[in-house]
């Protein structure tokens, strides 16, 4: 961890708790400011809160007091989940208060080397499998994940040495609020329309996807999808050396795939078909952490290693298990069309899809070519149950069942399926209707199939 100064006897204003409020505090008060954290949660249903008071930090809880504004704070590092139109935000703004995020702390910090990663999909698969490949090299030090993959960065930071690396997961939302960040290798997994509610515009969103390299000099990396003109071009406003992945262009100055085999620039790395998690869009994650770990020196063999080993991150086209000749996936963290559309492109096998949640005002049609070629049956829930439905019968798909939630749904994906077949949760929408969180939703759904398989412990 570096000696920072400039935090030392100031005023700075938290907003917001989570994971990344409460590491970003108590980093904050380790560094010598007079840390002061709002958070909307009243104080008695709001153990974090109550945990920081303890360690003599001062909490104001139960809203957002644009009070707050008449104290002289230096900064703002507020959740990044928490938009720019929040009064507060919007008020330490007009008054030219930085308003920064974690991650940004944590880069002021980071003793080691920076990896950061960004995307709309693929971005916590290319995480895992760079650290893991980083964690290969016997010369070097440890490679840590970080970010919005579920682990606060300022806490890696703090323990990270000066020969370490933190690959970092970073979300739209987390670079909105960079400054100096400044990733030695940057990746770019690909660029969808998402968030669009919370940026306003695809404009806007892309903008801040492409901070993720603003930073960035002639002697850094910036790894990019060559597989669309768009990524392409962007990569254009980047100031470091680009190393371009990709599955359909012979790209020799970066990762690629070739009739079905693996390179970087002139050097075989090993066949697609033997990368252990299925579908083409892990062809790409493995292309982009392929990119990054020849960067950084690993050895080949360990580079094959971890693409043979790796099973998956959960909640992302996890495999769980085979029952009686059907396998098991959870894709939970498979919020848009996108996600659901590269899942079921990644089988061969008939699926049975169990797929709705939130209804953000979208229709499903564009996922209906995937469904007509992968899908042999749905089941559908929550509040899209009905927009999914109807993409389905666009499809063709005769047998489409309405349930309850996720859950209801394993036993009815089961009566319809018969050896040989997939059965997957891929929702294409977000949980916030039924479940707290995709990771709670997936984790419902893997009880539900303990509880088929007759797995799940007696109560």
């Amino acid at each position: 961890m570096k000696s920072v100064e400039q935090y030392r006897n100031q005023k700075v204003l938290v907003l917001g708790l989570a994971k990344s409020g409460m590491n970003a505090a108590r980093l904050l008060h380790k560094l010598g400011a007079f840390v002061t954290v709002n958070d909307k949660k009243d104080f008695d249903d709001n153990p974090d809160a109550q945990a920081l008071l303890s360690e003599g930090i001062k909490v104001i809880t139960g809203g957002h007091p644009l009070s707050l504004l008449d104290e002289d704070f230096k900064v703002v590092v507020k959740n990044p989940g928490i938009p720019y139109s929040n009064p507060i935000v919007a008020g330490a703004l007009a008054k030219h208060i930085p308003v920064i995020t974690e991650v940004e702390l944590a880069s002021q910090i980071l003793a080691g080397e920076l990896i950061g990663v960004t995307g709309t999909n693929g971005k916590t698969t290319t995480t895992t499998m760079i650290t893991m490949m980083l964690n290969q090299r016997t010369d070097a030090g440890k490679a840590y994940v970080a970010g919005n993959i579920g682990v606060p960065a300022s806490a890696v930071a703090q323990k990270a040495q000066p020969n370490d690396t933190m690959v970092t997961e970073l979300s739209s939302f987390m670079l909105c609020g960079i400054e100096t960040l400044h990733p030695h290798i940057a990746v770019l997994t690909n660029i969808y329309s998402t968030h669009l509610d919370y940026h306003g515009s695809r404009e806007n969103y892309i903008k801040a996807k492409m901070r993720i390299t603003m930073n960035q000099t002639a002697d850094d990396y910036f790894v990019v999808n060559w597989d669309s003109e768009e990524w392409r071009n962007l990569s254009q406003q980047s100031a470091a050396q680009v190393v371009p992945f990709s599955r359909q262009h012979n790209t020799e100055a970066g990762a690629y795939e070739k009739d079905g085999q693996l390179y970087f620039k002139d050097e075989y790395i090993m066949d697609a078909k033997d990368i252990k998690i299925p579908g083409d869009h892990n062809v790409e994650n493995a292309l982009a952490a392929i990119a990054v770990a020849k960067l950084s020196a690993v050895p080949t063999a360990g580079i094959v290693q971890v693409l043979k080993t790796f099973s998956g991150v959960r909640h992302r086209t996890q495999y769980v298990e085979t029952y009686e000749g059907r396998q098991f996936y959870n894709d939970s963290k498979a919020t848009n069309i996108v996600s659901t559309e590269m899942a079921l492109k990644g089988f061969d096998q008939p699926v049975v899809l169990l797929a709705g949640g939130l209804d953000r005002g979208n229709t499903f049609e564009t996922l209906a070519p995937a469904l007509k070629d992968h899908v042999k049956a749905m089941i559908v829930f929550g509040e899209t149950a009905q927009k999914m439905a109807d993409a389905g019968k666009l499809a063709g798909i005769e047998t489409i069942k309405f349930t309850e939630n996720c859950e209801t749904a394993v036993p009815l994906a089961w009566d319809l399926s018969e050896a040989g077949d997939i059965i997957m949760l891929s929702p294409a929408n977000a949980s916030w209707d039924q479940y707290p969180n995709f990771e709670i939703r997936g984790d419902r759904y893997i009880k539900a199939i303990e509880t088929l398989t007759g797995k799940a412990e007696e109560n």
